[in-house]
């Protein structure tokens, strides 16, 4: 008998979980959507928007000159990415931001791009306060 063929190849497009052998240092596919969803100017400002608080869809789309739908879908993807949190209330949605999420994908990859950084700058943070004698 033959032995079985080898599976195809899957195409690097494809998107795949990581294995759990893969080093902490490997972004995931869950970590490369928040910086895709990071990288569209609307989205950002949306985060800073939610920054004061959470927000009623509506009160979010009145705040861009796109369409409703327009800012719906980007609601979305930031929703999927898991930088924004929903709630209902009544037949409204409010959104909010959700801070650690965003804070734990952008400082893991800061922390191992540039370490030192985090670092020197920690270090500043904490002696601000006593070296700021004025």
């Amino acid at each position: 008998m033959d032995s079985p063929a080898a599976p195809p190849s899957v195409p690097s497009s494809v998107p795949s979980s990581v294995p759990s052998s893969v080093p902490s240092s490997v972004p995931s596919d869950d970590e490369a959507s928040a910086f895709r969803a990071l990288a569209d100017p609307t989205r950002r400002q949306i985060l800073e928007d939610l920054r004061g608080g959470e927000l009623a869809a509506g009160e979010i789309a009145s705040r861009f000159s796109i369409s409703a739908p327009s800012i719906s879908r980007h609601l979305g993807v930031l929703k999927g990415a898991g930088l924004v949190t929903e709630r209902r209330d009544a037949n409204r949605i409010l959104y909010s931001l959700a801070e650690e999420r965003l804070a734990l994908c952008v400082g893991r990859f800061l922390s191992s791009v540039c370490p030192e950084q985090i670092v020197l700058r920690n270090t500043k943070w904490r002696s601000a306060p006593e070296g700021d004698a004025s």
